[in-house]
């Protein structure tokens, strides 16, 4: 099972992302990655247990391809490829995953 993790407000830092990270690494021994938004007002971050898509495409935090929107999931999207093939004429996937899927269908 993935670890999430977020800071929102004034001051949050790199430092303080990374820690979170490093301490639920038991949660997703695959992978781990933390984003921090160009304001300093937003941290997330996540600990990957890969299930679907085990390519680094399938990484996270994950944005969209512009970078205006991010994203970090712990669960499972079950309609996925459903969904994915509703959303396919209107976004540029990157990915297979199911979180990509849910980072379109809320920017649509």
């Amino acid at each position: 099972m993935c670890g999430i993790s977020a800071i929102f407000g004034p001051g949050c830092g790199r430092a303080q992302i990374e820690t979170m990270v490093r301490s639920q690494s038991h949660r997703g021994p695959d992978a781990e990655g933390t984003y921090l938004s160009t304001t300093g007002m937003a941290a997330l971050g996540h600990n990957r247990l890969s299930i679907i898509d085990l390519s680094d495409a399938g990484r996270q935090p994950m944005s969209d391809g512009e970078e205006r929107y991010w994203i970090v999931l712990n669960g499972e999207i079950y309609n996925y490829l459903e969904l994915r093939a509703e959303l396919a004429p209107d976004y540029h996937f990157q990915s297979q995953t199911d979180t990509e899927v849910l980072l379109a269908a809320y920017i649509k």
